[in-house]
């Protein structure tokens, strides 16, 4: 089976969740070229240019989003 080290799981994960949420935003904003029957069309090619434009925005913004997250959080075997 074709495998990545996991020392670049960072980048699979950026990858995949970017194509995912693309893939949702991109049929819900094709929902209205429904009546015209070019609807899986038109959300194939959305969610190509959105995961195009996505995935390096996902990738550079993870260690910021992931630091910022651990800064609003705290663990839970700290009691107050």
């Amino acid at each position: 089976m074709f495998a990545i080290p996991r020392r670049y799981s960072h980048f699979v994960f950026g990858v995949i969740q970017s194509g995912l949420t693309s893939f949702v935003a991109a049929g819900i904003a094709s929902l209205q070229s429904t009546a015209d029957s070019h609807f899986v069309w038109n959300w194939l090619v959305s969610w190509l240019i959105s995961w195009a434009a996505m995935s390096p925005v996902v990738l550079l913004a993870a260690p910021g989003i992931r630091s910022l997250s651990v800064a609003l959080t705290r663990d839970e075997s700290c009691s107050e």
